[in-house]
């Protein structure tokens, strides 16, 4: 009787198959996939994001010397924004994620001006461009009150019957409101994959080592690329199926915007999936150069820590300093959270978030680079 050929792809699925059930049957796993992101998306959600702070984009032609700029600079609750590109500013304002943009330059001509203080219009030498957005009614509002308090403050330093210390010029643009929760998910989804792949894929190869499992395989016609695509392929349905209940929970509870509905879904994770192929890349390396269990999770989270704080996942890069930022450039996790913001809210397609892609696919050329050299199978 004819003996059939061994099928790896069979061996393969078996092993995919038997590591997804270790892994529902982990608490740890459920933890970090799925309770840690939920709860932090109801927590955070709930409460808003932020204590009382107004966020304010300065445009590239503000003249940061004039004395209301530097009056604004100095409000403890005004945060000036200095870095952001013109058209990055446009894109803030437009879905409501800063309270408004301020352009100030000197006045061609002595016209009238606005003036908080009551009587007729005066000259000024000085206009404020303010454009504001209805997608942050309330910001944008709390930031026109504090603006008429500092100019009255000015007005009243200087002599009240001189001119008014600056003509005002107020714009407001259509936009979509930008929902903290809008930035959260992508951020909790990310947190998610980064755990799965890192301290997941780390212990199950290093287990896997120390018991002798691999080398038991190895007395079989099993090819060694099928236990590592079994237990990926394990993970990686795993951590979908995570994903989609995250996504969901977010959007029809907490109002996450799914831009294009389930064409965002689908983009979401095929990002999610490139993201927790990168991810476990880490959890190949350090799997082959930990001695023992107990080393994992300190060599885990010199890696996690840094991306879980610095890649905008709870709150955005650009209220870090700029040394900070220039950290977060470089970590992986911050390009993964930003293609996903972009896919779910400003409804980017896939071939729009190439720039995050390439920067991926860089890490990921990287990364198994070392973990081909560090991984060991005994």
């Amino acid at each position: 009787m004819e003996q059939k050929p061994y099928s790896n792809i069979k061996a393969t699925l078996a092993i995919a198959k038997a590591s997804f059930r270790s892994i529902i049957r982990s608490p740890s796993a459920v933890v970090f996939s799925l309770a840690f992101p939920l709860i932090f998306i109801t927590v955070f959600a709930n409460i808003g994001g932020g204590g009382p702070s107004v966020d304010v984009a300065v445009s590239k032609t503000c003249d940061t010397n004039n004395v209301v700029y530097m009056a604004l600079k100095k409000a403890a609750v005004i945060h000036l924004i200095t870095n952001q590109t013109t058209e990055q500013m446009n894109t803030s304002l437009s879905r409501g994620d800063i309270a408004a943009v301020i352009d100030i330059k000197k006045s061609a001509d002595g016209s009238a001006a606005y003036s908080p203080m009551p009587g007729p219009p005066q000259m000024s030498s000085t206009v404020l461009n303010v454009q504001y957005s209805n997608a942050s009614a309330q910001t944008g509002g709390l930031f026109k009150s504090i603006l008429n308090n500092v100019l009255y403050q000015i007005n009243t330093m200087m002599n009240p019957k001189a001119a008014t210390v600056a003509q005002v010029h107020e714009t407001t643009i259509t936009g979509r409101k930008y929902k903290y929760i809008d930035f959260l998910l992508p951020g909790m989804l990310g947190f998610s994959l980064l755990s799965s792949g890192v301290f997941g894929t780390a212990f199950v190869f290093l287990s896997l080592r120390l018991t002798l499992v691999i080398k038991r395989f190895f007395a079989t016609p099993v090819k060694k690329y099928s236990i590592v695509l079994g237990e990926m392929l394990a993970r990686i349905v795993f951590s979908l199926l995570g994903a989609v209940f995250i996504i969901m929970v977010g959007h029809y509870i907490f109002g996450f915007t799914l831009i294009h509905g389930v064409v965002t879904v689908l983009n979401m994770l095929v990002l999610c999936t490139i993201g927790l192929i990168i991810f476990m890349g880490f959890g190949f390396v350090i799997s082959g150069i930990a001695k023992n269990e107990s080393s994992i999770p300190p060599i885990s989270n010199i890696i996690t820590m840094p991306q879980f704080l610095l890649s905008g996942t709870f709150f955005s890069t650009s209220n870090f300093p700029l040394w900070l930022q220039g950290i977060s450039k470089v970590l992986p996790l911050t390009y993964l959270n930003t293609a996903m913001r972009e896919v779910a809210f400003e409804g980017a397609g896939l071939g729009d978030v190439t720039h995050q892609l390439l920067i991926l696919a860089a890490w990921f050329v990287g990364i198994y680079a070392v973990a081909v050299r560090t991984f060991k199978w005994e």
